[in-house]
């Protein structure tokens, strides 16, 4: 069974940094691209990051130069660290796993920018 897990969420001031992670289990890692996305109260969930199995990323323009994806692949793991957090950042971060057609998300990690 596929697994998806998130942790590294939390509350943190304007300004400063978390890292996300997230641990795949019940699928080969390697063979998928991974992404993270986002979802505010009341928004609907928007694209954030994403690695493909080679390593080549793409960021939505809203976190480009302050969020940067990567994966182990040893450790069937992608992260998102997250720096110059806004409030705007808040919200739930989900990851996904997608191959070919399968696509498998994970139960989100909260995420609160405030002072």
């Amino acid at each position: 069974q596929v697994h998806l897990a998130e942790s590294g969420g939390g509350l943190v001031q304007p300004g400063g940094s978390l890292r996300l992670s997230c641990a795949v289990s019940g699928l080969i890692f390697s063979d998928n691209e991974m992404g993270w996305y986002r979802q505010a109260p009341g928004k609907q969930r928007e694209f954030v990051a994403s690695i493909t199995p080679y390593g080549r990323t793409m960021n939505a323009d809203s976190v480009k130069g302050r969020f940067t994806i990567s994966r182990n692949n040893a450790k069937s793991t992608v992260y998102l660290q997250m720096n110059s957090l806004k409030p705007g950042d808040t919200a739930v971060y989900f990851c996904n796993a997608r191959r070919d057609g399968s696509l498998h998300w994970g139960q989100g990690t909260q995420v609160t920018v405030s002072s």
